[in-house]
């Protein structure tokens, strides 16, 4: 198959087209179904975290793995890299892109992996920069959404939580203005999406508005995005308040439509009851292991100019 993605960055989910986002959503359903190959034998991935990560980075890890490739990089920079010295991180990414022949970056500025790509002589995938964008998470959100809706055009969507400060939610949103989706943005005053989204949303004619509660969207919805709410920014007060309002709960989901899923990129704190993993409307566990195909087809298509199957060893 054709690739338009060979040796480019992943740096915003706006730098996708349609066309490139079913291109890696169809790789990806490739991978999932022929996991292991020695597409990248002898390649190297450098994984370099400046913020913790569970998921991502593991699953960054097993998916260059089972595409035959190597990995080195570091999860915990203030004791295992030169940023502790005060090297800044344009000389780090030139220094460590020298040494491998793919770049995930995660850091906590916002627009660091813009910069990372800027100077690296090696594709750089954006891992999360800070409260900006998380385009890799995006993509294996659409991949979820699209194996238990069998579609991603003309769907309702419910995004909850802090919707201001979550890049996943932030990338979520841009990628559905190609698939005309509706849109509930379900959040605590002060946390809502971003002006700048919204106008972009508006730009695309995508429809959108803003709730307080769950219930006002449990039963429109194809799909309930939870995310997280930022204990820290909260007084005890206004935590048990939201405590009552933005937990999801067997019973709110008794109103939910027969298709309905529950999607959360994870790690959850209190949002979503524990009671709720046996519901077949669950699905966040299955979206987390869908990291691993997704982030092979996205290595592979960066690396390699024909990577769909049958995988077959290849020289860029």
């Amino acid at each position: 198959m054709h690739n338009p993605l060979f040796n480019k960055d992943l740096i915003s989910i706006s730098d996708l087209s349609r066309s490139d986002i079913e291109f890696i959503l169809k790789l990806a359903s490739q991978f999932q179904q022929h996991p292991t190959a020695n597409l990248l034998e002898g390649r190297i991935l450098a994984n370099c975290f400046y913020e913790p990560s569970t998921r991502t980075r593991l699953s960054f890890e097993a998916a260059m793995f089972k595409l035959g490739g190597q990995v080195m990089g570091f999860a915990d920079p203030a004791n295992t890299s030169s940023g502790s010295k005060g090297e800044s991180l344009s000389d780090s990414v030139q220094v460590i892109s020298s040494y491998s022949d793919i770049l995930v970056i995660r850091h906590p500025q916002a627009g660091a992996a813009r910069l990372a790509a800027e100077v690296s002589n090696v594709p750089v995938i954006n891992a999360g920069d800070g409260g900006n964008q998380h385009p890799s998470q995006t993509l294996l959100d659409l991949f979820s959404i699209q194996q238990t809706q069998g579609k991603l055009d003309e769907l309702s969507i419910a995004m909850v939580g802090d919707l201001k400060y979550g890049r996943t939610v932030h990338s979520l949103a841009e990628a559905f203005a190609h698939f005309n989706a509706r849109l509930y943005f379900v959040a605590p005053e002060g946390l809502n999406m971003p002006s700048s989204i919204c106008d972009l949303l508006r730009k695309k004619g995508i429809r959108f508005s803003f709730h307080q509660d769950i219930q006002e969207v449990i039963g429109k919805v194809d799909v309930l995005y939870m995310t997280r709410l930022q204990k820290e920014r909260f007084n005890n007060t206004e935590l048990q308040h939201f405590k009552e309002q933005w937990i999801l709960s067997p019973e709110l989901l008794k109103e939910a439509k027969s298709n309905l899923k529950v999607l959360h990129p994870l790690p959850r704190n209190e949002e979503i009851a524990k009671t709720v993993d046996a519901l077949p409307q669950a699905y966040y566990f299955q979206q987390a292991a869908n990291g691993i195909p997704v982030r092979q087809a996205i290595i592979a298509a960066l690396l390699c100019k024909e990577p769909g199957v049958p995988l077959k060893k290849q020289v860029a």
